[in-house]
Formats: structure tokens, C-alpha cells, sequence
């Protein structure tokens, strides 16, 4: 075993620095992420006790996030990408504190909060989709995403038992709002800490092309709509477990608890599969997330109690990384041709795929606020997510048409590459 384990050390040392130093900032911003996903929605469930409010507050970080692509693509002109990466990272603290800052949770304060949380996961994945497809190729993507899913799944034991039994400890002594703000502190903290990485990383700017297009290649809008496909799932994958837990468990520290049950085995499960899957098996693994993930809804909506929710988490605890260690790989591979045949800059693809994700994120949170207005929450909690993952089972045969248009265009291009040298 420790034999194994250094032979894994070393193969992680031998990438390249950049390769390491992203994994590393990614590891340390990691412990803030289950807080922003997870906790910020159970408060505003507890101070509200109202789903919609939730979902209203995912739905405006959904509408900063685009906004604040686009608004990086300019920046960059000026400054460099480790700040603004830093500076979506610190933005998630400031979010929070307004969060916290607000008496009562009116519909402007969470507009104001979420917007501003959407910034910072507008800055921190612009520069973060940026610098994963500009430091890794398509061998070694798998390993990249396996790695760090390893990490984030394992943090995800610690930090929901740890921060959700702490809420209920404290909240005992000192009330839930000041344990709430502690939690905001540290995430200030931590936040400045994976700056600090992040800046020992000797990361490049990206070659300053037009980043606007309003016409692509016919592989890219497949890959467009994929990505409506996996952004009609995104808000439900992060607010769902905290309003159904909130509801039907009724504590943080439940929530905890079920957001860590089987984490281990997923995070051992995700390394491995990422070590050892190639190119030629993104298809089965993204196949086997969406598989999951529907399982996950209809064990939630059948029995829509304490069990159903503990079995909704831990089949998500599987699906979603599953889901993003495929795609994420299916995703670069597109852009890396696709820019070079249309001579376009990687952030083009990058900003314009938010484009696409932000439609999936709003038609999604729309399907939830239907069912909740002209039916009820319960028949939006049961249903909605049911909804989605059924039409998400389409992504299967999505994908597997943009993997075989890709492989055909690569070689089309090998042919075109080959004449010319006959030329020569």
C-alpha cells in the first residue's frame, strides 16, 4: 500500500508545475465550496422557511455568473489571471457577509447577495475553465478531474459534518446566525489561502483574440446544448439536498451527515477511474452519472421522506462527480479542435459555453417555480427534479453524436494536413 502510494506521488509530481499548483489552489478554495453550495441555501431556508426563496437566490448567482464572463474576457486585457482567479475566490467571503449582514431576507437583499456570489463563480470559473484547459491535453484529463474529485469528495466528509453539527452546537449557545457568521469568517480565511497558492503558479493570460462570435462550427451548438442539458440539473444538484433536509430532516447536522454518507467511497472511486479511464470511456462514465443522478430523483420523489432524501444523497454523492469527470474532458476536447480550425481563442468557447449552461440553469429553476406556483412545493420537491433528470437521460445520445463528430473532424483534418504535404 505505501509502495502504491508514492508510486501515486510521484506520477502527480511529474506533471507539469502549473498542472500542480491549479490542483493545489483548487484543493484549498475546495473547503469553501461545500459551504457556498450546501449552507448558504439551508440559511436562507432557515431564516425564510420558504423553497422559493431558495431557488430565486440560485436563480440570480445563475444570472451573475454569464454577466461576469463576459466582464473577465475584458479584464483580462488588463490584468493578470491569477488575480482575477483570487478575486472570484474572495467574492464568495463578501457574498456571504452581505448574506449575513441583511436583517430580513427580502427579495432585494437575496437578489443583492446572490449577484454578487455569482461574480465570484463567474471570476473563479472563467479563469479556472481557462487554466484546466490550457495546462492539461487530452491524455491526461481524466487523471486531472479524478484528482481532484479524489480531493473535493473527501473534504466533502469532513466539512458538511463538521460545519452542520457546529451550526447546531452553537446555535444552542449563541444562536444559529452568530455560528453563521464564524462560518463566514473562516471562509474569508480560507479564501485568502488558495490566493496565496494560486499565485505561485507562473500562469499565462490568454492570447488576446476577439472572445464575441455569434456564429460557430455545427459540432460546437451540440455541445451547446449539451450544456443546456447539464445547466437544467446544476440548480437542483446544489439546493435541492439543503430545501429537502431542511424540510424532512430539519437540522444542519443531518444535513451533514447525509451530505457525507458514502463520500469516501466515491472520492477512492472517482481517483480511480480517473487514473485508469482514457478518452474512449468519457461516454460510459458520463452515462453512468445521468443513470445515477435519475435514480437519485425517483427515490426521491416515490418515497419523499427521511429515507428517500438519505438515498437521493447518496446516489448524487456518485452522479455528480461521474458527471463532471465526463464532461469536463468532452467539453476541452471540443474546443481544443474547434479553435484551431476556426483560429478563435479558447475563452471564446469557454464564454459563449456559459451562454448555453445559463439557459439549462434558467429553464430549470422555471420548471421548479411553475410546479411550486400552480401546484405546490411538495409537487415541485417530488417532481421537478424527476422532470429533469429524464430529459437529462437525452445527454447520452448528445454526447455520443459530439464524440463521433469530433473523431471524424480530426480526421478529416489529418487528411486535409496529409494532402498538403503531398503538395510539399
Amino acid at each position: 500500500m505505501l509502495k502504491k502510494l508514492r508510486s501515486e506521488v510521484a506520477h502527480f509530481n511529474s506533471q507539469p508545475h502549473n498542472f500542480r499548483i491549479l490542483v493545489m489552489t483548487n484543493i484549498v478554495y475546495a473547503f469553501v465550496l461545500p459551504v457556498i453550495d450546501i449552507f448558504v441555501a439551508a440559511y436562507v431556508m432557515r431564516s425564510s422557511n420558504d423553497p422559493a426563496k431558495v431557488v430565486i437566490y440560485q436563480l440570480t448567482i445563475y444570472t451573475g455568473i454569464p454577466l461576469t464572463f463576459l466582464l473577465n474576457g475584458f479584464l483580462l486585457k488588463h490584468f493578470n489571471i491569477r488575480k482575477l482567479y483570487s478575486a472570484g475566490m474572495l467574492l464568495s467571503g463578501v457574498s456571504m457577509m452581505i448574506m449575513m449582514s441583511l436583517k430580513t431576507l427580502s427579495l432585494t437583499g437575496i437578489g443583492i447577495a446572490g449577484i454578487t456570489m455569482g461574480m465570484s463563480f463567474g471570476f473563479y470559473w472563467a479563469n479556472r475553465d481557462y487554466l484546466a484547459l490550457a495546462i492539461t491535453h487530452d491524455g491526461n484529463r481524466n487523471y486531472y478531474y479524478g484528482l481532484e474529485t479524489f480531493f473535493y469528495t473527501i473534504i466533502a466528509v469532513v466539512i458538511p459534518v463538521g460545519i452542520g453539527w457546529f451550526i447546531e452546537t452553537w446555535g444552542g449557545k449563541g444562536g444559529a446566525h452568530s455560528a453563521y457568521l464564524i462560518i463566514t469568517g473562516l471562509v474569508f480565511v480560507i479564501t485568502i489561502l488558495a490566493s496565496i497558492v494560486c499565485f505561485r503558479g507562473t500562469f499565462s493570460n490568454p492570447m488576446q483574440k476577439k472572445y464575441i462570435f455569434l456564429k460557430f462550427h455545427p459540432l460546437w451548438y451540440k455541445l451547446l446544448f449539451l450544456a443546456l442539458l447539464k445547466g437544467l440539473a446544476q440548480g437542483f444538484l446544489v439546493t435541492a439536498p439543503a430545501m429537502l433536509i431542511m424540510l424532512l430532516l430539519g437540522k444542519e447536522g443531518a444535513l451533514g451527515t447525509a451530505q457525507s454518507i458514502g463520500a469516501i467511497i466515491a472520492a477512492v472511486l472517482m481517483y480511480i477511474i480517473g487514473r485508469v479511464s482514457g478518452p474512449a470511456h468519457r461516454l460510459r462514465i458520463f452515462a453512468g452519472g445521468l443513470i445515477l443522478f435519475t435514480i437519485a430523483a425517483l427515490f426521491n420523489g416515490i418515497l419523499y421522506n427521511e429515507i428517500g432524501v438519505v438515498l437521493f444523497m447518496l446516489f448524487l454523492l456518485l452522479a455528480k462527480p461521474l458527471m463532471d469527470l465526463a464532461y469536463f474532458p468532452i467539453q476541452f476536447s471540443v474546443i481544443d479542435i474547434l479553435a484551431k480550425k476556426e483560429n478563435r481563442g479558447e475563452f471564446a468557447y469557454i464564454l459563449n459555453h456559459e451562454a448555453g449552461l445559463y439557459v439549462g440553469r434558467f429553464l430549470g429553476a422555471a420548471t421548479f417555480l411553475l410546479l411550486a406556483y400552480f401546484f405546490s412545493m411538495e409537487v415541485a420537491l417530488r417532481y421537478a427534479i424527476i422532470i429533469i433528470a429524464v430529459m437529462q437521460l437525452g445527454s447520452i445520445w448528445v454526447a455520443k453524436v459530439i464524440m463521433r463528430e469530433r473523431v471524424e473532424l480530426m480526421l478529416e483534418e489529418e487528411k486535409d494536413l496529409h494532402k498538403i504535404q503531398q503538395a510539399i
